[in-house]
């Protein structure tokens, strides 16, 4: 008589491209960590823009992905609907136990092709932020409440990396609270090079405190914010340089305002090397409108930098406000204050900057998300109501 054989869950997990950001370092996090014996793990992803790095291109070249064509930023009804019938014909094939969606537009066609292909496949749907504020106008607004109002009811588990991502979804009325998980972010960053060595590396003055601008440089980041503080803390006469380290649509409009108005900032791009961005800083700040759960700023905390940093989305829940950082409303003077506090105070930056490495290394590591994820999984397919 043979033996029974247990076979490997197979796990489905589907994002709509692996730009550099959040979601495709949690993504890598969890293609790693996962228990290959447990587990049968594939990714299915879409390209980068052309105006954007790709995290498996340049840092994640370990992680093997399967490619769909039409599932990155770009929407469009011919390339969506390719996509689309591409994930319907896969999820056939390798007949996934759980199907994962990562961001929205992953989340749409990935669920709705779980639907189609009549798998008996549990779904999953992890929110990194949301497009309810920043992103659209009214109507279109409301077309992003509506459709993800229809996939919650049959998505088992959904999923937001902060408290307060997920309170503004079910205040729109998406999912419910017995359906919505919490799922925080986990990394890990290696270890930080010297600090001369970073400093000398991208060419930044070592006799005054750099902060750094790190991400993606678009309109939600608001860089025409960060620019309008450096102006602030120029005007102050504050012994205090700046850097951006990231891409985006608008960083030739910030080169041609810093070299215009002379602001001590310098741009270094994007860098596949974190840790020797994180090196070169003394501070961190972001200026955005709207997060989810911003990991640069977890990543900032684990290397022992205080942030200061807007009052949006799940900041709060990252940054503890006069313990590990400073939380500032969108205002440009009170963000400049801020950083002209931490400047003139070398004890206070070390305080915070310790406080954030304590906190950020116990509450956001690599490893615990892995095993909440196995976890969750293992507990959704052994409750008799999954499908």
């Amino acid at each position: 008589m043979k033996p029974n054989v247990v076979r490997p869950i197979r796990v489905m997990r589907i994002i709509a491209r692996m730009n550099v950001g959040g979601p495709a370092v949690q993504v890598s996090g969890l293609m790693r960590g996962f228990n290959s014996n447990e587990f049968e793990h594939r990714l299915y992803t879409g390209f980068c823009a052309t105006d954007e790095a790709d995290y498996l291109d340049s840092v994640a070249t370990d992680i093997k992905a399967i490619r769909i064509d039409g599932l990155g930023r770009r929407v469009s009804l011919r390339g969506d609907i390719k996509a689309f019938l591409s994930l319907v014909k896969a999820i056939r094939e390798f007949k996934p136990n759980i199907i994962h969606t990562h961001t929205a537009k992953a989340g749409f066609l990935g669920r709705l092709a779980s639907l189609v292909s009549l798998q008996k496949s549990v779904r999953v749907h992890t929110f990194h932020g949301h497009l309810l504020n920043g992103y659209f106008g009214t109507l279109k607004r409301m077309l992003v409440v509506i459709a993800e109002k229809a996939l919650a009811f049959p998505t088992q588990q959904l999923l937001a990396v902060g408290d307060k991502v997920r309170q503004d979804l079910l205040e729109a009325g998406i999912g419910s609270k017995g359906k919505f998980g919490l799922m925080p972010p986990g990394l890990a960053i290696g270890n930080l090079p010297s600090k001369k060595d970073a400093l000398t590396f991208f060419g930044l003055n070592n006799e005054r405190l750099q902060c750094a601008f790190i991400g993606r440089v678009t309109q939600i980041k608001r860089p025409d914010r960060f620019l309008d503080v450096v102006s602030e803390i120029k005007k102050r006469n504050i012994r205090l340089d700046f850097f951006i380290a990231g891409d985006g649509e608008l960083l030739e409009a910030c080169r041609e305002r810093i070299i215009a108005e002379n602001l001590p900032v310098k741009v270094l791009g994007w860098q596949s090397n974190i840790e020797k961005v994180l090196s070169a800083a003394d501070i961190v700040v972001l200026t955005s409108d709207n997060e989810g759960t911003p990991l640069s700023l977890i990543q900032a905390g684990m290397a022992g930098l205080p942030v200061v940093t807007t009052n949006v989305g799940s900041v709060p829940e990252v940054v503890l406000d006069g313990v590990t950082g400073v939380i500032a409303d969108l205002d440009v003077q009170e963000i400049a204050n801020a950083l002209e506090k931490l400047v003139s105070s070398q004890a206070l930056r070390s305080q915070l900057g310790g406080a954030a490495r304590e906190f950020t290394l116990a509450n956001f590591g690599v490893e615990r998300l892995v095993d909440e994820h196995e976890a969750l999984y293992k507990k959704l397919l052994s409750s008799p109501t999954k499908f």
